[in-house]
């Protein structure tokens, strides 16, 4: 059985996959002084017959977390992890100007999003951030945007203006809101679905008068709020919520085959 973990800022992913079927997965907070004994007692809580696991891939984009999981995984599971990283056999290429510089959970989304969909595409990622990952026909990632993500921005207004509080985030009735919890939700909500409609059409002019893509790219949400959003968008076609735990299951899948 495979173990993926997915480290967030905010939140890890943990999904076990038997053969190529995910069979479970849990979300749970980044605890930043999380030690590996802390870290094996919660994989022993959340998955039972951990005991089977014989492979554990990792991807990361918190580093004082990324050895906690490993020696974990070392430790725990007498398996040696695979760690994502750029020059792994991905099976697209990264044409980021630095390739090191582009996060894991990326490289994993990109992995998923193409092998499962083709290219072009476009993934959204609604996390701590709010990324956007570009693929091409070709299988080239070829970049994208990183904006603040809707719990981030939201909390960060919360805490500087004084007579704000925070809300749950969840569809407003209405733009215009009648209350100031109305009115919040209204301005987080539409407010993201706006953003990411401005961005994804941009994406999409370049793709077609620079890179001289003329079919149509796929648009794929992922992450915790993926849900939220594509209900009130226009320009989303797919919500995909295990998307980079199966980009790890198929990352890790190439790295396997690589070694025969």
């Amino acid at each position: 059985m495979l173990l993926a973990i997915d480290i967030g800022n905010t939140h890890t992913v943990l999904g076990m996959f038997k053969k190529d079927k995910l069979t479970d997965y849990f979300r749970v907070t980044s605890d930043h002084a999380l030690t590996a004994d802390e870290c094996g007692i919660l994989v022993k809580q959340l998955f039972p017959d951990y005991q089977k696991v014989n492979h554990v891939i990792i991807c990361s984009v918190v580093p004082p977390l990324t050895p906690v999981y490993q020696e974990m995984s070392k430790k725990i599971l007498k398996v040696e992890p695979v760690s994502v990283r750029w020059d792994l056999p991905l099976g697209i290429k990264i044409l980021y100007d630095d390739p090191s510089n582009v996060g894991a959970d990326r490289i994993a989304n990109a992995v998923a999003a193409y092998q499962t969909y083709g290219g072009p595409a476009i993934v959204v990622d609604f996390g701590t951030a709010t990324t956007f990952d570009v693929i091409s026909d070709k299988g080239e990632y070829l970049g994208g945007a990183i904006a603040p993500g809707l719990e981030t921005s939201s909390l960060n207004l919360f805490r500087r203006a004084a007579q704000l509080f925070k809300v749950s985030l969840e569809k407003p009735n209405k733009a215009i809101g009648r209350s100031t919890e109305e009115s919040l939700r209204s301005g987080i909500i539409f407010g993201a679905v706006g953003q990411i409609e401005e961005i994804v059409n941009r994406i999409k002019e370049e793709l077609k008068n620079e890179h001289r893509i003329r079919k149509k790219p796929k648009v794929i949400a992922t992450g915790g709020l993926a849900n939220l959003i594509a209900k009130e968008s226009k320009i989303i076609e797919e919500v995909e919520p295990t998307l980079t735990l199966e980009g790890l299951r198929r990352i890790y899948s190439q790295a396997k085959k690589s070694k025969k």
